[in-house]
This record gives C-alpha cells, structure tokens and sequence, in this order.
C-alpha cells in the first residue's frame, strides 16, 4: 500500500512519517486490497487554549470506495492511534459487505427449494 502523508503548515520529523506508516500498512492483514491511504497531518488551535491539538485525517483508498476517518489527540501518536483502531473496524465492515454481495451474487440456486414445472 502506497501512503502519501502531508503535514499542513509545519514539517513533520521522520521518526513520526514512519510511525504513522508503519501503523497504517497493519491495514493490509484486514484487507489486501487497499490500494493506498493519503494522511493530512494538521495542527488544530483551541479556541482559548494556546496548546496545539493534533489533528490527523487519513482517506483510505479501496476499490470502488474511499474510507475517511478523522480524529484528534494530545500528539500525533496518540491519534494516529485512534485513527487506526477506527479506521480498523471500517475496513473490516467495509470487506464483510463485499463479501456478502460477492456471494448473494454468486450463490447457486437450491434445487430442492425450487419450483418444479409441470409439462
């Protein structure tokens, strides 16, 4: 899985590019088809606070669909994280769903519950 991480008004240390890749590829033991994730790195300034929220966005990129999460935290470990367990359960969600279409769509009819036609 390709990840494009881009850090909005301020540069990211290697130590955290790493960290968030290294969190985000755990994806791919989910789902092997994802074809790649962009992360948008940003600080969030509180209204009255002089303290810096972390904000991470990642748009995950499967066939057919985009997966978005959204979250914030003390530091950006701790959302990325947060971005990953949520991200987690979506994927998993998101797969469970292509199986199920994949197999109403491919199920073989049952001759016993079919109607038999008289001639």
């Amino acid at each position: 899985m390709k990840v494009l991480i881009n850090a909005v008004h301020f540069n990211a240390d290697q130590s955290l590019l790493s960290f968030i890749e290294k969190k985000l590829t755990k994806l791919d033991t989910f789902y092997d088809k994802i074809l790649g994730a962009e992360v948008y790195l940003k600080l969030d300034k509180g209204d009255k606070s002089s303290i810096h929220k972390k904000l991470i966005e990642v748009k995950l990129n499967v066939p057919g669909n985009t997966i978005f999460v959204k979250e914030q935290g003390d530091s950006f470990e701790e959302a990325t994280d947060l971005v990953v367990d949520v991200m987690t359960r979506q994927v998993k969600k998101y797969k469970q769903k292509q199986n199920d279409v994949n197999h109403d769509r491919l199920s073989p009819v049952d001759i016993s519950e079919s109607e038999e036609i008289e001639i």
